[in-house]
C-alpha cells in the first residue's frame, strides 16, 4: 500500500491510498478518514460505496461526513467504483457500464471476469488491507452507499450480515434486474441467464431471507431516476413479505445529487454509530 496524500481533518486524518489489487489485477485507490479517537484505540469502520461515474474522491469531498465521523469515532473507507485501466475493449465507452460502473459484483462473462471483481474486492481484499494498515476494531463494520453504491451496500450487507453489522443507502438501485441500468450491467457482466442475476439484486435477495439488520433508506421524491431506475417500492414490498426491518423515507424536493446526501448524512452516520457501538 502506498500513501498518495494525508491531510489533517476535524482532528483526524483524511488520506488517499493506492495498491495493486489481486482481485482486479489493476491498481486501485481508496480514501480513509481516521477520526481522532483512532490515535488511542481501534475504532469501528464504515464503508461508503459511491455511484456511477464516481471515484474514491467523490463522497470524500462532497458528502460532508468527516465532521460527525470525527465526533462519533467512526473510520470512513471510500473505495473507487471499478477497476481502471484494465485494457478491456469498450470499458471506457459508456458512462453506465465499464469504468466507473463496476456494480459491486464479480463478473462471470469474458472479458470482464478477469478484472471486474468488485464484490470480492469490497468484501475480502479491501477489509483485509484496512485491518492490516489502520486501527480498526474487529467485528464492527458497517456499509452504506449511493445509487449504484446503494445497490452494492444492500446486496453486500444482505449476503454478509455477520461481516457488516449496519447498512443504509441513499437512493439505491433496489431492483437492478428490473431497470435499464441494471439490465445493461448484469446482462453484460453476468450473462443473459437472469437466474444468475438474483445474487446481486437486493429485492430478490431479501425475498430469500430476512436478516437481523435494520436497513435505513433515504430517497429524494424529486429524484430524476426514481421511477425508471431505482424502484424502492419493490424492495419495500419484498422486505414486508420476508419480515426484513426497513425504514424507507421519502423527502419532497430532493433529487439524486450530493446536496441530498449532505442533508441526510448525519442521520445515516447516527444510524451506524448506534449499531456499531460508538454512540
Amino acid at each position: 500500500m502506498e500513501t498518495v496524500s494525508e491531510q489533517r481533518c476535524f482532528g483526524g486524518v483524511q488520506g488517499f491510498y493506492s495498491h495493486t489489487s489481486a482481485e482486479t489485477k489493476t491498481g486501485m485507490r481508496f480514501a480513509v478518514f481516521q477520526p481522532p479517537q483512532a490515535k488511542d484505540s481501534p475504532v469501528p469502520v464504515l464503508y461508503y460505496l459511491a455511484g456511477l461515474t464516481c471515484t474514491e474522491e467523490t463522497a470524500t469531498i462532497k458528502a460532508g461526513a468527516q465532521r460527525l465521523a470525527a465526533e462519533y469515532g467512526l473510520m470512513l473507507v471510500m473505495p473507487d467504483t471499478s477497476p481502471r485501466g484494465a485494457g478491456i475493449d469498450g470499458e471506457d465507452v459508456d458512462w453506465d457500464f465499464g469504468t466507473g460502473a463496476g456494480f459491486y459484483l464479480d463478473a462471470t462473462e469474458v472479458p470482464w471476469s478477469e478484472n471486474y471483481r468488485m464484490y470480492s474486492y469490497i468484501t475480502r481484499e479491501l477489509p483485509e488491507l484496512i485491518a492490516e494498515n489502520f486501527p480498526v476494531k474487529s467485528g464492527t463494520a458497517g456499509i452504506f452507499g449511493h445509487s449504484m453504491g446503494g445497490h452494492g451496500a444492500l446486496t453486500i450487507a444482505l449476503k454478509n450480515p455477520d461481516q457488516f453489522k449496519s447498512v443504509s443507502a441513499f437512493a439505491p438501485i433496489c431492483a437492478p434486474g428490473q431497470c435499464p441500468w441494471g439490465e445493461k450491467a448484469l446482462g453484460n457482466y453476468l450473462g443473459e441467464d437472469r437466474s444468475n442475476w438474483a445474487s446481486y439484486d437486493a429485492t430478490e435477495l431479501v425475498k430469500q431471507r430476512a436478516t437481523d439488520q435494520h436497513i435505513l433508506i433515504d430517497q429524494g421524491a424529486d429524484d430524476q431516476f426514481l421511477e425508471q431506475e431505482l424502484h424502492p417500492h419493490l424492495f419495500e414490498k419484498a422486505c414486508k413479505a420476508s419480515g426484513q426491518a426497513l425504514t424507507l423515507r421519502f423527502h419532497e424536493g430532493y433529487d439524486h445529487s450530493y446536496y441530498f446526501i449532505q442533508t441526510f448524512m448525519a442521520d445515516h452516520l447516527t444510524h451506524h454509530a448506534k449499531i456499531l457501538g460508538s454512540l
